[in-house]
């Protein structure tokens, strides 16, 4: 048997080593695709380029707006469609942007051993789509949602997930599987109402509401595809 590893962030393990800043490209080119709509509004904001109606316009058209699901009219027929993916380019300023990007790049440096490309993206995919879906269910109100957190939100949960995976190696001694396992599904529900309280935490310090039905459905939808995605770790002995 091994000795229990100290409490510890996620690391890769041997067998999968931290990818160089080159094979990061597809982390890069996302957090370019998503800061681009920002750059380009604020630009347009202080008159530098285009016209102060680019923000609104961009809201009307590429805001999630969940009356659209129900008995609204849409701008353009794929509307309907095309702002399940278009909210999380769009943000309400820079600060909600670099925040957002901050913690999509740290996640991101933590899952890809374990993801690579086409799973990391699969993975950011999915907790777009099911933020959008749990916001469309559990919101009755006339306000659009916008940004990238439902995708974050989804992302930490699958780090969760991650975590729980690589901590679950039993420690040494009579029952050390049970404990193992024991220990870091404690640790997983500890760092899931991390997630509860930064949630809460984030719309104390904007000042303003939060979507937390974006939050909501974007972790549900990372824990499920963390588990499908994500390769197990075999528990030693």
């Amino acid at each position: 048997m091994t000795p229990p590893d100290p409490p510890s962030l996620p690391q890769p393990p041997a067998d999968r080593p931290a990818p160089g800043l080159r094979q990061l490209w597809p982390l890069w080119l996302l957090v370019a695709l998503t800061c681009l709509p920002e750059i380009v509004l604020e630009l347009a904001d202080s008159g530098i380029v285009g016209s102060t109606r680019w923000r609104p316009l961009a809201y009307q058209n590429g805001a999630f707006w969940a009356g659209l699901l129900r008995d609204w009219q849409p701008n353009f027929d794929a509307q309907p469609w095309t702002m399940f993916a278009t909210y999380a380019l769009l943000h309400v300023g820079f600060e909600h942007l670099l925040g957002n990007m901050l913690v999509l790049v740290w996640l991101g440096l933590l899952l890809w051993p374990d993801t690579g490309a086409a799973r990391f993206l699969a993975l950011y995919a999915g907790a777009v789509m099911g933020g959008a879906l749990a916001f469309a269910t559990l919101n009755q109100g006339a306000s659009p949602m916008v940004g990238a957190s439902g995708a974050v939100f989804g992302l930490a949960a699958a780090a969760i997930v991650q975590h729980w995976q690589r901590r679950r190696r039993p420690p040494a001694g009579p029952g050390g599987h049970g404990a193992g396992l024991l220990r870091a599904s404690f640790e997983a529900i500890g760092l899931a109402l991390g997630l509860v309280a930064l949630n809460m935490a984030s719309g104390w310090v904007q000042g303003a509401p939060v979507a937390w039905q974006t939050h909501l459905g974007g972790a549900l939808a990372g824990a499920v595809l963390g588990l499908l995605l994500i390769p197990w770790t075999p528990a030693r002995r």
